[in-house]
């Protein structure tokens, strides 16, 4: 008798122990969850949380609702999800603009990446292109160093905002090339598509979600990609990198959460993303864009945003490019 006592009540300490744990991996989710989006909706982060919530939602049995709170250099967004209950009901989109690029051009923001946030999973790894209007008298990458080289100070190059991946990308850039080429950022990547198009503007690194249609149907001239590889959907650009050697400005995606989840429903949610990025649906939306499914674990992606962060902030110490 005595030996069943104990039994009953290590049952039930093991009980009051584990809840979280228990909930996590049994009834959740039970309602819709929350994705944050800390850019505007047809932003290129938007169209990534929404091809995504697509594929996640049959995953985790659930609709997944997209909230868009954009504004302040991603800080808006990103602080919501900070301050949420850890209980994956609310989760964001981290591009790597808010996790590893505006951190460092930002006196304060109120988070700290690497202690407020819990990394779930990647999404989705991609490029920049480098892209020029096009009646443009460049046609390769060379033709810009040359001329930049030539003539200082006279191009120019757009970018959808400060402190955007295309802003740092370019930074970059001119860093390596040894060029001076002056920055016009504007606010939001179709106004400075517009002007690339137009020639307002020489030459513009962007997203591939968001300017690939434009290089497809010809309205822009795609020079080079910006990852360590070439793009599948673009595979006769070479990557800017073939010519600038160790150049990579590759961007990417990833769900994260508050810091404080319990790890079974961090495994549960990086689970069902790892499945749902290897979806036929989502294969094939990505492929369109050139841009390729990430996936793996939620420490491989706490490295990836770790890395990053000091690869940038000596890329905006050595540019002098702050946000207020």
């Amino acid at each position: 008798m005595p030996c069943m006592r104990l039994i009953a009540l290590l049952m039930m300490v093991a009980t009051w122990a584990w809840p979280t744990g228990v909930v996590a991996q049994g009834s959740y989710p039970d309602k819709p969850i929350k994705l944050i989006v800390p850019q505007a909706p047809g932003s290129a982060t938007d169209t990534v949380a929404r091809i995504l919530a697509n594929a996640l939602g049959p995953e985790l049995g659930q609709t997944i609702v997209i909230e868009n709170k954009p504004g302040a250099a991603f800080t808006i967004g990103l602080d919501l999800v900070a301050k949420a209950a850890p209980d994956g009901y609310t989760l964001g989109i981290g591009p790597i603009g808010a996790l590893a690029i505006s951190p460092n051009m930002i006196a304060r923001i109120p988070y700290n990446i690497e202690r407020d946030f819990q990394p779930i999973a990647l999404i989705a790894r991609g490029h920049l292109l480098l892209a020029v209007a096009p009646k443009s008298e460049f046609h390769s990458v060379k033709d810009i160093i040359d001329e930049a080289k030539r003539n200082p100070g006279k191009l120019t190059n757009a970018s959808s905002a400060s402190g955007s991946p295309g802003h740092v990308g370019a930074e970059l850039f001119k860093s390596m090339t040894g060029t001076e080429i002056v920055h016009v950022p504007y606010r939001g990547g179709v106004a400075a598509t517009n002007d690339l198009i137009a020639g307002h503007v020489h030459l513009m690194f962007e997203s591939l979600n968001s300017i690939a249609p434009h290089a497809k149907s010809g309205a822009v001239r795609g020079l080079a990609v910006s990852g360590p590889r070439r793009s599948p959907a673009f595979a006769e650009l070479p990557t800017v990198g073939e010519i600038v050697p160790g150049y990579d400005a590759g961007t990417w995606s990833g769900v994260i959460g508050p810091a404080g989840m319990p790890r079974p429903l961090v495994e549960r949610i990086n689970a069902a993303v790892n499945r749902a990025i290897r979806s036929p649906a989502f294969v094939e939306r990505f492929g369109s864009i050139g841009d390729e499914p990430a996936g793996g674990t939620p420490e491989e992606f706490a490295d990836t945003i770790r890395s990053d962060l000091a690869k940038w902030k000596t890329v905006v110490e050595r540019s002098g490019a702050k946000l207020e």
